[in-house]
């Protein structure tokens, strides 16, 4: 698959003034709680009603979705409403039932991107569909999979695509539920800046309080729009219920957040970034030359460990040095996770030279 300008005509086609936002409840739990909210939303800036018709759950023994019937709650919607639906597929059967009762927007989840397998069973199910399909982001961060499961669409004849981003799982303690890894996203976009990349910022929180300050983080890097799950009642949610807002609050982050312009042919802007920019790239060459003495002396360590048989990995120094790197971190406006994440890259660098030498 190459990117064209044709992977982003769907989008093209609905000539919003706005970003493009798919909402609503996590899961569909009564026909009555589905059609209250799409009602409240009818007339916002809202342009799928999304709803969970089966979920699948880490562990057995949860509520796993309402099934097929909801699909039905679903066609109601479009009816009363006219809002357009969307509900997340897992596998062929779904696909099946999704397109019987018209859904107009199909999405993959995570736990599904994962699988070659069950992105070639999806891909095959929906051969000679004009849905639009959009692709979660995998569990973890792994983009080749992520694009893969997206090609296995295209391949298939599926023209109207695009990707969700989710956040990524992690076993390190972190403020959000899944880590943005937005170098990831940004990569995405490098490849295929066409294809339209939507953000979903309540499974990367998993906290309503967060879902405005990483929307506006999306819309900064240019995402095409939001997935943000809404509830009429969001402390009594059957699922999910940390990371939904109410309606109210949803068309009220609607007005606040602010779309940027790509860029601006202000004369004075031009110099002023280009200026900046020259400063970076001062700052970065500096960066790599002070990385590179900084693995000249671990290859002399590791020269002095192997002198005296002494183990690489020292665990009692390394955690005393990320211990002060991120005081210092903080002293300077460094947020905790980015220091922890550059340090372990250095150390782990550093592990590497050293091994070569003792191995050598």
């Amino acid at each position: 698959m190459e990117n064209t300008k044709e992977l982003k005509t769907w989008l093209d086609d609905m000539n919003l003034t706005h970003p493009l936002v798919i909402a609503q409840p996590c899961s569909a739990e009564t026909e009555d709680q589905v059609l209250k909210i799409a009602h409240e939303l009818k007339d916002s800036d809202v342009n799928y009603y999304r709803a969970g018709i089966w979920k699948p759950r880490t562990r057995p023994g949860n509520f796993e979705g309402v099934g097929a019937l909801g699909l039905k709650w679903l066609q109601k919607v479009k009816e009363e409403t006219g809002m357009k639906t969307c509900t997340e597929v897992a596998n062929a059967a779904h696909v099946k039932l999704a397109l019987e009762h018209d859904i107009d927007l199909l999405w993959i989840g995570a736990r599904s991107t994962v699988s070659p397998f069950i992105m070639q069973e999806i891909a095959d199910a929906l051969k000679g569909t004009d849905k639009i399909v959009l692709v979660k982001n995998p569990v973890n961060p792994d983009l080749a999979l992520w694009l893969g499961g997206i090609e296995r669409l295209y391949s298939a004849g599926i023209k109207k695509l695009g990707a969700i981003h989710r956040g990524f799982s992690t076993y390190e303690k972190s403020k959000y539920r899944n880590i943005p890894e937005w170098q990831l996203a940004i990569e995405f976009q490098h490849r295929f800046p066409d294809l339209p990349l939507i953000c979903d910022p309540s499974h990367i929180t998993g906290k309503r309080d967060m879902v405005f300050d990483v929307s506006q983080t999306a819309l900064d890097l240019n995402f095409d729009g939001l997935m943000i799950e809404t509830h009429i009642d969001p402390d009594n949610a059957w699922s999910d219920a940390a990371q939904q807002v109410t309606p109210n609050t949803l068309k009220q982050m609607m007005i606040d957040l602010r779309v940027r312009k790509e860029t601006t042919t202000d004369q004075t802007y031009r110099e002023s970034l280009d200026n900046l920019r020259a400063q970076i790239n001062i700052t970065d060459n500096q960066l790599i030359d002070m990385l590179g003495k900084r693995m000249t002396i671990a290859d002399k360590i590791g020269e002095l460990k192997k002198e005296k048989n002494v183990a690489v990995l020292q665990s009692k120094r390394w955690n005393e040095i990320l211990g002060n790197m991120i005081l210092e971190g903080e002293r300077r406006g460094l947020s905790e996770e980015f220091v922890l994440k550059m340090f372990k890259a250095i150390h782990q660098e550093s592990i590497n030279h050293q091994e070569k030498i003792i191995k050598g």
